[in-house]
């Protein structure tokens, strides 16, 4: 999500001052009760469970919806949407991607849970013991969600800004500010139980929002689903090509390609960001994990099939030069569209149906950050600090103490990187972040779970050379720099023309992890069948909780 777009749809939505006003009471409402809920619900004591999982004391619907707030970000709220009110087919298709995510992860969320205990570093740690793993456990699940982090707190600091309406970039990095620190409060008060709590309440917003929105869509043409598609193919301005694909990167190979290196990341990536990992850890065994997961892909569903009803309408309401115009991803869609069908309600229906769907991104964008910011601090506090560091002897009360101030050091660090980042096009982060997620956490946990030789120098190849060389790759592609949308756009140092780079990442994670094995092989001895049966045991079955 680029903090332009959210700019661009306020200001070409016929949006009174009473819609702000009332977008901005909404908005303090959400933070007044999300701060109730994180001070109502937080950690009853100083313990590690309680802070990293809320002693796996929610229910599975609420893991469930926690789960699927978890994976519903602002840039897919906005973007899918936004893709497929000027794309047709690819947005579509990209929408699909986002529900296969979850569903890739329903087939890890068991041996997952049996393998870990708290964070990344725990599933690794289960094959490779020692500091090492810790360490490359953490630098993994920072590398991933401070590009994120950054990115949504960028986003929200100048929608912020608009809402209050003050302009300038001064505006936006102070709201940027503010946000953080919001951010901050609510993981250091809440816990893991505080922030599932906001994250369920952002679901019951959202999900509303979009359930609404899509029954208002198909009221305005009849409830007949041929006269919306007939409508968006229409009104997009594409016509018969709408339900074509490579509307969204190009028709060519290279076009082709990138979309294909686009979903990849979608897909793979999002199976196994690290605050979904240690979302799936809350959960009581293996089997509960399962369960929540499979609540999520029916939630996550019946959501995208709104989303995608939503952003043919807004197609075919407002029409795709009109969404390009105020900004050419199509970002601004949902807010076009609302305003426009808010423009056919009398009085406060339509002021009400405008502010819900304009909180509803607010809300999404506050509640994920919380979640990112608890995994990214807990890897600080768990992995690096209590067990690479003091190799394990540590007190629970030290280290949910180490955890609070982790969750300020990584907050103060995404605030400042957001803050200095205002202005710029922060898109492409997404795409770094799936991809980190997919080439480096991905196939640790695959080689982790189900190759039996597998071993600290692959875990150490994996992670470190995936790192590096995802890094390098973006650094040397398009969304970098060489384009006017770039990161940097005033430089041109690109030498791969794709927007995502995750169909040269993703194999390239999994060879290293092969090569390192084998390499680690000839070095040292494998472990012995006894050890061999019990990482097995405990993958299959799990481990009691102390």
């Amino acid at each position: 999500m680029t903090e332009l777009s959210l700019a661009a749809g306020f200001a070409s939505v016929s949006g009174s001052s009473d819609d702000r006003a009332m977008v901005l009471a909404a908005f303090m409402a959400f933070i007044a009760l999300s701060l109730l809920l994180c001070v109502l619900a937080g950690p009853e004591g100083d313990t590690t469970a309680d802070f990293y999982t809320g002693n796996r004391s929610l229910t599975p619907v609420q893991n469930a919806l926690a789960l699927t707030g978890d994976y519903i970000s602002a840039a897919t709220l906005l973007g899918v949407s936004g893709l497929v009110a000027v794309a047709g087919y690819d947005g579509i298709s990209l929408a699909v991607s986002s529900c296969l995510a979850v569903g890739v992860f329903l087939l890890l969320a068991g041996p997952l849970r049996n393998a870990g205990r708290y964070t990344l570093g725990d599933i690794l740690a289960l094959r490779s013991p020692g500091p090492s793993s810790r360490i490359a456990a953490a630098v993994a699940t920072l590398a991933v969600c401070l590009p994120f982090l950054v990115l949504q707190l960028a986003g929200a600091g100048s929608a912020t800004a608009l809402l209050l309406g003050l302009t300038g970039l001064g505006a936006a990095q102070v709201c940027t500010v503010f946000v953080g620190v919001l951010m901050v409060c609510f993981t250091v008060l809440g816990g893991m139980r505080g922030t599932s709590l906001v994250q369920i309440v952002k679901v019951a917003v959202v999900f509303t929002t979009m359930v609404l929105l899509a029954f208002l869509v198909l009221w305005h043409y009849g409830f007949a689903p041929g006269a919306l598609l007939t409508a968006a193919e229409q009104g997009s301005g594409l016509h018969d090509r709408y339900f074509e694909p490579g509307h969204a990167v190009g028709g060519s190979a290279v076009g082709r390609l990138d979309f294909l290196s686009l979903q990849l990341s979608v897909v793979l990536g999002g199976a196994c960001m690290p605050h979904v990992l240690m979302r799936i850890n809350s959960a009581a065994d293996g089997a509960t994990a399962r369960r929540a997961t499979r609540y999520a892909v029916a939630i996550m569903t019946v959501f995208f099939l709104c989303v995608v009803i939503a952003g043919l309408g807004a197609a075919g309401v407002v029409g795709g030069q009109k969404i390009r115009g105020a900004d050419s991803s199509g970002q601004t869609a949902l807010l076009l569209l609302a305003g426009d069908l808010g423009g056919g309600i009398s009085g406060l229906a339509g002021n009400v149906l405008y502010a819900a769907v304009a909180c509803s991104v607010f809300v999404t964008v506050l509640a994920v950050v919380a979640g990112i910011a608890l995994s990214a601090a807990a890897a600080l506090a768990h992995d690096l600090h209590a067990h690479a560091t003091r190799r394990g002897r540590m007190s629970e009360r030290r280290e949910v103490r180490s955890a609070r101030w982790a969750v300020g050091a990584v907050g103060g660090l995404g605030i400042l990187l957001a803050a200095m980042a205002q202005g710029r096009n922060l898109q492409s982060l997404t795409y770094l972040a799936l991809t980190l997620a997919a080439s480096t956490v991905l196939p640790a946990c695959l080689y982790g779970l189900f190759w039996s030789r597998y071993n600290r120098t692959g875990l150490l190849w994996t992670v470190y050379g995936g790192v590096l060389c995802t890094t390098a790759l973006y650094i040397c592609s398009l969304p970098f720099s060489g384009a006017p949308t770039s990161l940097l756009p005033g430089h041109d140092i690109h030498l791969i023309g794709l927007q995502s780079t995750a169909v040269l990442a993703i194999p390239a994670g999994f060879l290293l992890g092969w090569a390192g094995t084998a390499a680690g092989r000839r070095a040292r001895p494998t472990a012995g069948a006894g050890t061999d049966l019990r990482w097995r045991e405990r993958i299959l079955v799990g481990v009691r909780e102390e």
